[in-house]
């Protein structure tokens, strides 16, 4: 079966599609609603679908996003790939913020969600193979993407998904820290898990938008806005080199 693909966008990183909106559907699942009407629009002439994450007009707070129904909605409209964007923290200095960073490991930090949609209840009890969290071949085409146009973005690192919705102390940084965590979001988990439990191949493009607190002078909201314009335009050039170089393959 040929790829089909979506786009879940988070805080903040609305893409800009550039195509035709050719398709909206207000889907129902057996896990309730998912944050949004699923929208298509056609990237270099084939169907991509997009979802927010927290909803239209960033209304659902990250604990109570309903990950189960926003991945089902994706896997019963027949999405094969998902490349989920999320706005992150970073500690340390590997990559710079207002740039992106592809991790390959995670580690979850969250509670109280439903982390499952393969629990015995809705569908067979399974219990999935986690070890590599994201698709590798899926995580090449976007650094070969971003390499094909100039774009610095960097390849591996641990995302560490918090509760939110807010913000963490300079105390939980250290101990992320010390735990090997490289970038800091709310929305990482149990997407990814949920993905894989449906068989979707999923990666993610982490958009650095401030530095973890206690790791940086000054504002940290005042860094994000600032950082945001530049974090999402780098993720925009690297989705439309991505659809290009993967639409111009399959002809």
């Amino acid at each position: 079966m040929s790829a089909r693909f979506a786009v879940i966008g988070g805080t903040g990183t609305g893409v800009n599609t550039q195509g035709e909106l050719v398709d909206e559907q207000v889907v129902d699942t057996p896990f309730g609603a998912p944050s949004a009407p699923l929208r298509q629009f056609l990237i270099d002439g084939r169907p991509v679908w997009f979802l927010p994450r927290h909803g239209d007009g960033h209304q659902i707070a990250p604990h109570l996003v309903n990950y189960a129904a926003n991945l089902t909605a994706l896997h019963d409209v027949g999405v094969t790939h998902v490349i989920a964007l999320n706005a992150v923290g970073i500690i340390g200095r590997r990559a710079p913020v207002g740039g992106l960073l592809i991790p390959n490991q995670i580690i979850d930090y969250t509670w109280g969600r439903r982390h499952t949609v393969r629990d015995g209840d809705v569908a067979v009890l399974d219990h999935i193979d986690f070890t590599e969290p994201y698709s590798e071949e899926l995580r090449g085409q976007l650094l070969a993407a971003a390499q094909a146009v100039g774009l610095e973005v960097a390849d591996g690192g641990v995302y560490g998904a918090t509760q939110g919705p807010r913000l963490e102390t300079a105390a939980e940084v250290a101990r992320l820290a010390r735990d090997g965590v490289e970038v800091i979001g709310m929305t990482g988990m149990p997407e990814a898990s949920i993905a894989r439990e449906l068989d979707l191949s999923y990666a993610c493009i982490a958009l650095i938008v401030n530095e973890a607190a206690g790791q940086g002078e000054g504002d940290i909201h005042a860094q994000l806005h600032a950082a945001m314009d530049q974090a999402r335009s780098a993720a925009n050039l690297l989705l439309a080199s991505f659809f290009e170089t993967i639409f111009e393959s399959k002809g």
